[in-house]
């Protein structure tokens, strides 16, 4: 399992699908799209809502406005990101 330290926080940073963070309401996770058959990809911001730590799911509302996933995605809607795809982790007092 490969883990690094963040220099700004005393975080875990998950790396290549590993997950040894747990996330809570109220923090922010930083997850990647991808659209396989273009190879567009962009990168958004999820408040979180809660976790499903077995299917290795993060449930919350997307806070980031959309720029390549327009017509799929919404500012404020709720969804499901896998653990696979989450880059990033902070608590919202990090913000």
């Amino acid at each position: 399992m490969r883990t690094m330290k963040s220099h700004k926080s005393n975080e875990l940073e998950s790396l290549a699908g590993d997950h040894d963070v747990t996330y809570a309401s109220g923090d922010y996770v930083k997850f990647e799209i991808k659209n396989d058959a273009t190879g567009e990809s962009e990168w958004m911001w999820l408040k979180v809502d809660r976790c499903d730590d077995p299917n290795r799911l993060v449930f919350g509302w997307l806070d980031t406005e959309p720029v390549v996933f327009r017509s799929d995605l919404k500012l404020g809607q709720h969804m499901a990101v896998s653990y696979d795809n989450v880059r990033d982790h902070k608590k919202s007092s990090d913000f």
